[in-house]
């Protein structure tokens, strides 16, 4: 099994979702007791002396607090937010630049709201314009990500025992208060 691959859901001590870690932290996690496994995998890690349940669900011993869920609009978490695509026209890629939707020059902020991810070509044909100066309709209007949407953005596919757990809307989870 590949230990880089699946991701374990991770709760606080009330069972509220804190993010996702990977197998081998949380096994290190419930091995030292700072975690007690909640609900177990199908998978098994082979050592050479034995076989360890691999975790599905694990929970913090002890409360963790933190603060409401604010994420910094990074270049990479708007390119995250954003699936990789050029918000202009469509292009998925790994290699976007972003963009000020209200350029900087006319007193656009770094804010969620206007910062999007963009092809280079897109960008630069855009330019110091608005989108609609530039005949450029955005293809969603940007908004800060919800918290729990952004736990499992990078899961394509949220598994059924992690559910109870995520409260999540099954429209676009990203965009998802």
């Amino acid at each position: 099994m590949n230990l880089s691959v699946p991701r374990i859901l991770v709760l606080n001590a009330g069972y509220e979702p804190l993010g996702l870690t990977s197998v081998k932290r949380a096994i290190i996690l419930v091995q030292s007791q700072a975690a007690l496994t909640v609900i177990e995998s199908q998978h098994f890690l082979r050592t050479p002396s034995s076989r360890v349940p691999v975790p599905s669900v694990i929970r913090i011993t002890r409360m963790i607090r933190r603060p409401p869920g604010r994420l910094s609009p990074s270049r990479r978490n708007v390119l995250k937010r954003d699936g990789y695509t050029c918000q202009y026209c469509g292009l998925k890629s790994a290699h976007l630049t972003i963009d000020h939707v209200l350029p900087r020059s006319r007193g656009g902020r770094d804010t969620w709201e206007n910062l999007v991810a963009a092809c280079h070509k897109c960008n630069v044909r855009k330019g110091d314009r608005t989108p609609s100066e530039a005949k450029m309709p955005l293809l969603r209007q940007p908004k800060q990500p919800g918290y729990l949407s952004w736990i499992t953005f990078e899961i394509r596919q949220i598994p059924a025992e992690w559910r109870q757990f995520l409260p999540l809307k099954q429209t676009s989870r990203v965009y998802a208060d």
